[in-house]
């Protein structure tokens, strides 16, 4: 079976199985798994709630943060 003849019988299923199937081509594209990525996630989390603990960084209200992004648009 060539790729044109796999190709040609995909584009033949119904939509939701060619999205299953395109999501599953794009995955195995991407170098790190899924798990990976949520690991890596979890990691910057824990991360950034240290820096909130040992106040390495300054937390501001949404109020202040609104009050910033505002500013920034006049």
């Amino acid at each position: 079976m060539t790729t044109a003849d796999i190709e040609e019988a995909i584009l033949h299923l119904p939509p939701q199985e060619r999205a299953q199937l395109a999501h599953k081509l794009l995955e195995s594209l991407d170098p790190s798994p899924e798990g990976d990525v949520r690991q890596m996630w979890l990691q910057e989390a824990q991360r950034r709630a240290d820096e909130i603990d040992l106040g390495k960084v300054q937390l501001i209200s949404s109020e202040e943060l609104e009050q910033q992004v505002q500013s920034l648009f006049k």
